[in-house]
């Protein structure tokens, strides 16, 4: 009778297949991990040492550094005119075009004259005619004077001439006020712009009926030059502002495009307002712009920075420069030896694109920008150039190298 132990079962044959097959792939996964790399290689995969790492640098340059404050603002006219009518009548002339630049008196539009004419000839009728009267009742009363000192007349009669002069004297005033409101009207039928500035598009044709209560007038005048920007800043900035505005200083401000690319204008601060605003914690600022080339445009969005004061001769980096540690701010100095070295840094302040550095760095030193994923303090680095590197317009997809496949192995 065969001995049950030597016999294998089916279950217990492929309990065994199964096992060995699994230690067949461990071995030859052990195998192609520890497999050696090339010779160049070696010294850049073994024991974390990744040979001299690529970066790009920037020297620590001394500069004038403005010291600027940002904020959105908002172009503001310093007037804006809308033109209506001040009397009733039919539109008979535009004498303007639509975006045109005019000056205060320009000539913009005519509305009928003829009744006005008319009401101005009536009420310098009416004054001739009380002209004429009071003369007479002036001559009779210097008669009256005469027979009144011969005691030719009574007291009563004199008394009466002399009051009906009066009265005269009070009709011709009327008169003469009648006639000065005619003229002004007549010279209402002329609509003239009151202010310098640039007209918008026209609200009323030819031929309508206009009048001083209409809701749309007849175009809006706006001026453009010079121009505000009205911008609002924190509570806690405003000392710095403050101290030079109240110095007498001119303090420089500058309008940028939405994007922060384009300058649009250069200007002043002109003036604060005297609160600031409890449920935001901001004050309001206004610039004044000459605006002489008219970029600014009044409603327009507009990115604002301040200039409070310009540091003179610090030390300045690239922003990209500046790395963040939990020990606070740092930069990797490059040194002769392009030996790698932590050193902390006091930081200042930042446009965005440059950085001022208050205390830690020296000029002429190298700090690297680009390349610090895989720095540590005494890496062997390799500069590769100065600045940052240009990014092409459609970068091309690199080929796996051995060198990367021995790194996705260790990974």
């Amino acid at each position: 009778m065969p001995d049950s132990n030597n016999t294998l079962t089916p279950a217990k044959a492929s309990r065994q297949w199964l096992i060995g097959l699994v230690l067949l792939v461990v071995i030859a996964a052990m195998v192609w991990f520890f497999w050696p790399a090339k010779p160049e290689n070696v010294g850049n995969q073994r024991f974390g040492d990744m040979g001299p790492v690529p970066v790009r640098v920037a020297e620590v340059e001394a500069a004038d550094f403005p010291i600027e404050l940002k904020a959105l603002g908002t172009v503001t006219a310093y007037n804006t005119v809308n033109v209506r009518g001040r009397v009733d009548g039919e539109l008979m002339k535009l004498m303007f075009t639509d975006g045109q630049r005019v000056k205060a008196g320009d000539l913009l539009a005519v509305i009928d004259p003829r009744p006005y004419q008319v009401a101005l000839q009536q009420a310098q009728g009416a004054l001739l005619e009380n002209q004429a009267q009071l003369k007479n009742a002036e001559i009779d009363l210097a008669r009256y004077k005469g027979l009144y000192a011969e005691d030719s007349i009574a007291k009563q009669t004199l008394d009466t001439q002399l009051a009906l002069v009066n009265q005269y004297r009070g009709t011709v005033k009327s008169n003469q006020a009648a006639v000065a409101e005619a003229k002004l009207n007549l010279d209402f039928t002329q609509v003239r712009a009151p202010i310098s500035g640039r007209l918008g598009l026209r609200q009323v044709d030819i031929g309508n009926l206009v009048s001083s209560g209409d809701e749309l007038p007849l175009v809006v005048i706006t001026e453009t030059t010079p121009i505000a920007v009205m911008f609002t800043l924190p509570e806690a900035e405003l000392p710095a502002v403050l101290k030079h505005y109240r110095a007498g200083e001119t303090l420089l401000v500058e309008a940028w495009d939405r994007s922060e690319k384009n300058r649009l204008a250069e200007g002043q601060l002109e003036t604060l307002d005297n609160l600031i605003d409890t449920a935001t914690g901001t004050v309001k600022l206004k610039a004044r712009f000459a605006n002489a080339d008219e970029m600014l445009y009044p409603n327009q969005f507009v990115n604002v920075r301040l200039r409070v004061e310009i540091r003179k001769n610090v030390d300045v980096i690239p922003a990209a420069a500046l790395q963040f540690g939990s020990n606070g701010p740092f930069v990797y100095i490059v040194d002769k030896e392009d030996k790698i070295s932590i050193r902390p840094v006091e930081v200042g302040p930042s446009n965005g694109e440059t950085t001022l550095i208050e205390k830690g760095v020296s000029v002429g030193e190298r700090v690297v920008l680009e390349g610090t994923d895989r720095l540590r303090d005494g890496n062997k680095v390799e500069v590769l150039g100065t600045g940052f590197a240009p990014e092409p317009e459609s970068a091309p997809v690199p080929l796996a190298t051995e060198t990367d496949g021995q790194s996705k192995r260790k990974a």
